[in-house]
């Protein structure tokens, strides 16, 4: 896996985690996806895997949204003229034939899931209401703080299921760490190795968010993450003697 394959699965894997923690799966949900780069290429592949619909994807210039969904077919139509040919998004929908909203961000979307790939600051709070009014139930960041804190405070009051970039997103480090490993012990994984060892890391991040965020029946995420993070990187200055 190179480091966008790995984000974009890595995000996925940690949205499918905290549906699963809820009793759900992406079976017949549909994703809200931005970008259409390479994060938002494999995050789409991924999500098409495990049984969900993507129906937007975006660049700097609107959104396409496809209530057909976004299959393997297109998508290979979507990598070609993003990686090869550099075009514009719009020209998938004069290909498909689907609505394309010039200027426009998908979060006006109706979904289930919506995962944001493309930069940072993306949904504002009146997105995020928007979202939350539409029923969209689990926000997963797959890039570096798409949502503005304002939003973040609307889904955690409504009980969305927010995963924050600092989970979420871990998926291309992670895969850039077990590389320098491979690379160190003169290991040769193969792709689907390091696929399994992907998705065992982000279930065990899933697992640590949920040991430190959990409250009754549901899972603050943000929080979760934070001590997580803070527990760890003390733990670690204990172990280099620093007190």
């Amino acid at each position: 896996l190179i480091r966008p394959e790995a984000t974009g699965y890595g995000a996925v894997y940690f949205a499918k985690e905290m549906l699963n923690e809820n009793g759900d799966n992406f079976k017949g949900k549909t994703v809200a996806i931005s970008g259409s780069g390479n994060v938002a290429q494999f995050a789409t592949e991924k999500v098409i895997q495990l049984g969900g619909k993507v129906v937007t994807l975006s660049d700097s210039t609107g959104t396409i949204y496809d209530a057909d969904g976004i299959d393997g077919e297109k998508l290979q139509f979507i990598m070609d003229l993003k990686n090869k040919k550099r075009g514009r998004i719009k020209e998938y929908a004069d290909k498909y034939g689907c609505e394309y909203w010039a200027d426009k961000r998908p979060w006006g979307a109706k979904c289930d899931v919506a995962i944001p790939c493309a930069t940072q600051n993306e949904i504002n709070g009146d997105e995020a209401k928007h979202l939350v009014k539409n029923g969209c139930l689990c926000v997963v960041e797959g890039a570096n703080m798409p949502t503005e804190p304002e939003a973040v405070e609307v889904f955690l009051e409504k009980g969305v299921l927010f995963g924050p970039g600092k989970a979420a997103n871990a998926g291309g480090v992670a895969v850039s760490g077990l590389e320098m490993s491979q690379n160190s012990m003169r290991l040769n994984w193969s792709r689907e190795e390091v696929d399994e060892k992907l998705k065992d890391i982000m279930k065990n991040i899933h697992s640590q968010c949920v040991k430190y965020g959990k409250s009754g029946d549901s899972v603050n995420y943000v929080k979760g993450a934070n001590i997580a993070g803070f527990i760890k990187v003390a733990d670690s200055m204990l172990d280099q003697g620093v007190v």
